[in-house]
């Protein structure tokens, strides 16, 4: 009879000799992935290899593994796993593994688990994973001699340490008879996997808990389930909860106590940050809604946001798409302002004909070029927003739904708005096939993300963006070029007022178009005034986003206050388009700031008289303006009032 390894199971018994290497010199992360699973293999735990493999890659690609320190702890969990089992390599010269401190990988366990209801071996993963925090022990892992030596010492650190539940009990009652008040911290780690990364949260909040001199209770849940459960009343008395999950957590508990959400990382990396902040109560208060979880759409990735909410959800979704979208607009934005700038230099715009003046930015050979790469990455702006604000809502199955959404929104009549719908309708159409899919034989489940999804997808949002939405915007623009036609005759200064506003609406969107449709069919009649109130319209909020990222800086993100300043230089170019990131992950403060610089400076233009014979270039046109010194007066004006609303209007906003 064989020995039952659920029962019995050390740390030893998932280590197999042929499957650890002390002397591996990877050329990078992939190669060092590899490279473990080839040990994994040679155990005989696995039936299939090539599935095993892209379970782990697909694991590593939602966050790395490399946890700092030196270590890695990659892992896979699927059918392809017949038993448990650890491969470990040490790595002397390190190797690249985008680690969370940056630092080279010196020693790696990768780990294999079935796919299992019954998840014994998972504490004994988890005992290694708090074992590896320990400086002492990995450093004598990293000088084993042999193959025999390396096992020994993991045998004797499991022998000597506690199982995984007595460590997180330990401490967690506190201390009566003291005279100084100790602050009462409860904590709950938990990863998408639950074998490694939970309990070195849980490990690492405890070593810094016990520095600063508090007491804790921290409950894990892993993929064995929860364990160490917070009871009712030791939430009712905690002064502060920090939950570092990347997983489903609930919630609904902790309505109305100080809470501290963040990633599973972070319980790593962070610990002594994160007790520091609980033990000042430096925390926002949880307001629990109707949803009993924390989900990875719906939580926040920004430590001390209160997370769980309706607006909060769709902001985190919204902003899943703009940060994919930024890059796009960016590089595309400024090598078309480089066209601009080449024909601005080198074209006598006065004395084209008006039938190629629409043709400025590509007239000579060097400005095409330009002109035609950064038309092609602003192709992709929009399919990439909706794609990525679907994925948030229903994961990767809803990237490519969203994708055909938003290009047919930039093809179409809808623009930036009809992706932003797209985006949001592919995420929720993509959730109903799942629901719908649930009740389907299992042969004919695992066949719906290469199937189903895509085409019942595709074909919904298709049919969608067809017969709604695009049809909605069409109208919508059609209104507006009629109500601006008939308002002609009436008070310019209105009118400038008005189609300067209406650039900043939806920056390249139904308003924005029509606006510019309007100025450029003015050029045409004669009109000159309105296509320079209707181009200074869309330069000012670029502008004023720029210049509120420099003065303003508490009320922008890292990466907005990155980019920031490259508005300048779309905004002279007038590419509104540089404002939408902005716009869209605040559009209640954003927009509203834009539209009421935008409208003044267009204002300003018409009572001015200025004119402008080109149909775009910005501020590089400025020798075929009418005025241009006023003109020049009206931008700094409209951008200056856009910036200090900016300013006045946005909140503040928690440090990256």
């Amino acid at each position: 009879m064989t020995q039952d390894w659920r029962v019995y199971m050390k740390i030893i018994d998932l280590l197999d000799k042929n499957s650890i290497k002390l002397d591996a010199s990877p050329s990078g992360k992939e190669e060092a992935l590899n490279m473990a699973i080839d040990l994994m293999d040679r155990s005989g735990k696995l039936n299939d290899k090539e599935a095993y493999r892209r379970q782990v890659f697909a694991r590593e690609k939602e966050s790395t593994t490399g946890i700092g320190e030196g270590i890695a702890i990659p892992h896979g969990k699927c059918a392809a796993v017949d038993r448990p089992g650890l491969a470990a390599m040490v790595i002397p010269g390190g190797v690249d593994f985008e680690s969370l401190d940056d630092e080279p990988v010196t020693l790696m366990f990768l780990i294999a688990a079935p796919d299992t209801k019954d998840n014994v071996h998972l504490d004994v993963l988890s005992k290694l994973s708090v074992l590896l925090m320990d400086e002492e022990f990995t450093a004598s892992l990293r000088g084993a001699e042999s193959v025999e030596e390396f096992i020994k010492l993991v045998d004797k650190a499991d022998e000597e340490k506690n199982g995984i539940d007595e460590r997180l009990t330990e401490g967690n009652t506190l201390n009566a008879a003291s005279d100084v008040r100790i602050p009462k911290i409860l904590a709950v780690t938990s990863c998408p996997t639950g074998i490694a990364h939970t309990y070195m949260a849980a490990e690492g909040l405890e070593k810094a808990a016990k520095a600063k001199g508090c007491a804790i209770k921290i409950e894990t849940r892993g993929s064995g389930g929860a364990k160490n459960v917070l009871t009712e009343q030791e939430i009712n008395d905690a002064d502060c909860i920090i939950v570092a999950a990347d997983a489903d957590v609930p919630m609904a508990r902790f309505d109305g106590k100080k809470v501290i959400i963040c990633q599973v990382s972070d319980g790593i990396s962070k610990a002594d940050e994160l007790i520091e902040r609980a033990c000042a109560g430096d925390a926002s208060v949880y307001c629990a809604d109707t949803k009993d979880t924390m989900t990875a759409a719906g939580k926040s990735t920004k430590t001390g946001e209160k997370s769980g909410g309706v607006a909060h959800q769709i902001y985190t979704q919204l902003m899943n798409g703009v940060s994919h979208m930024l890059p796009f607009v960016v590089g595309g934005g400024i090598l078309i302002a480089i066209a601009f700038l080449i024909d601005g230099m080198n074209v006598n715009i006065e004395a084209l004909p008006a039938d190629q003046r629409a043709n400025f930015g590509t007239i000579t050979a060097a400005a095409a070029f330009f002109k035609g790469i950064g038309g092609t990455a602003f192709g992709f702006m929009l399919p990439v927003l909706a794609g990525y604000i679907a994925m948030a809502i229903g994961d990767r199955p809803a990237l490519a739904v969203g994708f055909v959404g938003g290009m047919m929104a930039a093809n179409g009549k809808s623009g930036f708005l009809g992706a932003l719908a797209a985006g949001f309708a592919a995420g929720y159409i993509i959730l109903g096939l799942k629901k719908v899919c649930r009740k389907l034989p299992d042969a004919i489940e695992k066949i719906t993300p290469v199937l189903i999804y895509p085409v019942a997808g595709i074909l919904a949002i298709g049919i969608l963006m067809t017969f709604v939405v695009e049809p909605v915007m069409g109208g919508i623009n059609t209104g507006l070029n009629s109500a601006l036609t008939s308002m002609g005759s009436s008070s310019r200064i209105i009118l400038g007022f008005i189609l300067a506003g209406m650039m900043a609406v939806d920056m390249g969107g139904p308003f924005n178009k029509a606006a510019y449709v309007f100025g450029t069919a003015s050029i045409v009649a004669g009109n000159y005034d309105i296509m320079a109130a209707v181009m200074i319209g869309g330069m000012t909020p670029p502008c004023a986003i720029a210049l509120a990222t420099l003065l303003f800086k508490n009320k922008f993100t890292k990466q907005e206050r990155e980019a920031g300043p490259t508005n300048f230089i779309m905004g002279l170019a007038f590419i509104t388009e540089g404002a939408i990131p902005y716009a869209a992950s605040d559009p209640l403060h954003v927009i509203p700031a834009c539209v009421i610089g935008s409208g003044i400076a267009g204002a300003m233009s018409m009572a001015f008289g200025c004119t402008l014979m080109a149909p775009h270039g910005g501020i590089f046109v400025a020798p075929v303006m009418g005025h241009p010194v006023m003109y020049i007066i009206a931008i700094i004006v409209g951008t200056a009032v856009s910036t200090v609303l900016l300013g006045t209007l946005k909140k503040n906003v928690v440090n990256d």
